[in-house]
């Protein structure tokens, strides 16, 4: 089989920032991006022609984060002011917000069931969330400086955790227990991910490096030196064979992960490359920078790179069919690139052990088996379940929206009845001390 891997291609770029762009998003649906930014503003970018953008206005500070939910439907945000917000990503942009460290909240993330959230703040800790009413649960507190990034693995399992403490470590969320800690970066740690099959982890630093660990037996796989600045965000894609970073040395680098090798380096902002993040299906990639600039760019891998991925979306797309403690160990062989699909004039002339290139291999698990019956259902009535199936959702995060202010309206009415009773006691008081 052949391999042909076209240069990546800018398809667009969105302005409308004020100030450099922390981070950004892709909605599941392809049809929205978000981005947030030191102006302290969330926004929207809608991208089919001639949509406008969305500008949210409710964080009082810079807004460090943002990520959609798994359904696309609602839309979290974490920001300097101490606050997090979910936000209905429509024109009304009605939002909740709940106050959710004593520190800037650098980073938060869903989990992959859309059940739970978890934030990370200069507080020094972690913290986990409901989605629904935004109830904590509980807090991680080992890291020793600002915490930067945290995410959950795919399986909803482990969380991933980035500190300046120049530590990223692993926790379990059941047992709320530091499992692991690596400490071989040499500078604070800027961002961290888990591998699509749950299996390794990711990080940039301020040291300009980026390291991959297999978290099964704690080594570590791959370190690549490939920025001369500060790394600030990276991302993997989607089939698990390559990962991409954005740098203060105004960069995006793509690297083969299992070649183990740099594939492209990408100019495209004038100033500090601040974040990247692929799409759901791979396809494309955007950027942020302090150039206040969106930049959305398109993969052109082998489409055989991620045909695999798109086959599942689709399946998981028609219908919710898979349960949320299955877990999987490791990448579906499909989804490995043989070497020998490379074309010559690319290949690596640096040496890896054979770990380091196979590491993402192994025995494969299904992470998702849809019932065989499901797979017969016409795609219009596969839609129109879709359809109920986002509808209902974007009814239970309204009902939660509403639930929320009747519980402030409940609290400011108490508020005004123990107010009244205090007057109506000490008018009682000062009539009965006048009268005779």
């Amino acid at each position: 089989m052949s391999c042909s891997l076209d240069d990546p291609t800018l398809e667009r770029h969105f302005k409308g920032h004020r100030d450099s762009v922390m981070s950004v998003h892709f909605n599941c649906n392809m049809k929205q991006i978000a981005t947030g930014s030191l102006d302290s503003c969330v926004m929207v970018w809608n991208l089919k022609p001639q949509m406008r953008a969305y500008r949210f206005v409710g964080h009082k500070d810079a807004v460090m984060s943002v990520q959609f939910s798994p359904s696309g439907h609602l839309l979290a945000s974490a920001s300097r002011d101490k606050t997090v917000r979910l936000w209905v990503p429509s024109v009304k942009g009605e939002s909740t917000v709940f106050r959710a460290h004593t520190g800037t909240v650098r980073s938060v993330h869903f989990s992959s069931d859309g059940q739970s959230l978890v934030t990370a703040s200069d507080d020094k800790t972690i913290k986990v969330w409901t989605v629904h009413r935004q109830k904590f649960l509980f807090s991680l507190s080992q890291h020793i400086n600002w915490v930067r990034c945290a995410k959950f693995s795919p399986d909803g399992r482990l969380i991933v955790s980035a500190s300046d403490d120049k530590t990223v470590k692993i926790w379990d969320k059941n047992s709320r227990e530091c499992i692991y800690s690596f400490c071989e970066h040499g500078g604070y740690v800027n961002y961290a991910d888990f591998h699509p099959s749950g299996t390794c982890i990711a990080a940039g630093s301020t040291d300009n490096t980026v390291k991959v660990w297999d978290i099964r037996t704690n080594k570590l796989l791959q370190h690549y030196q490939v920025h001369n600045a500060v790394v600030n965000s990276l991302s993997f894609h989607p089939s698990g064979n390559y990962l991409i970073t954005a740098s203060s040395d105004s960069t995006l680098k793509i690297l083969d992960l299992v070649e183990g090798r740099l594939l492209y380096t990408l100019h495209g902002h004038q100033g500090p490359a601040m974040c990247v993040a692929f799409s759901t299906a791979g396809d494309f990639f955007a950027s942020g920078g302090s150039d206040e600039q969106v930049l959305v760019w398109r993969t052109n891998f082998d489409e055989a790179d991620y045909s695999e991925v798109l086959k599942s979306q689709r399946k998981a797309s028609s219908i919710e069919a898979c349960s949320s403690n299955t877990h999987n160990n490791s990448l579906p062989q499909s989804a490995v690139r043989e070497t020998t699909d490379l074309p010559q004039s690319q290949s690596s002339g640096r040496e890896h052990s054979q770990e380091q290139k196979n590491y993402m291999s192994g025995d494969s698990t299904a992470a998702c088996i849809p019932d065989p019956e499901l797979q017969h259902i016409p795609a219009a009535v596969a839609r129109t379940l879709e359809h109920i199936v986002g509808q209902l959702d974007v009814l239970t995060q309204t009902v939660c929206i509403l639930e929320q202010r009747l519980t402030l309206t409940e609290n400011k009415l108490k508020e005004c009845v123990d107010n009244q009773r205090e007057i109506n006691a000490q008018l009682l008081s000062r009539t009965s001390s006048a009268s005779p």
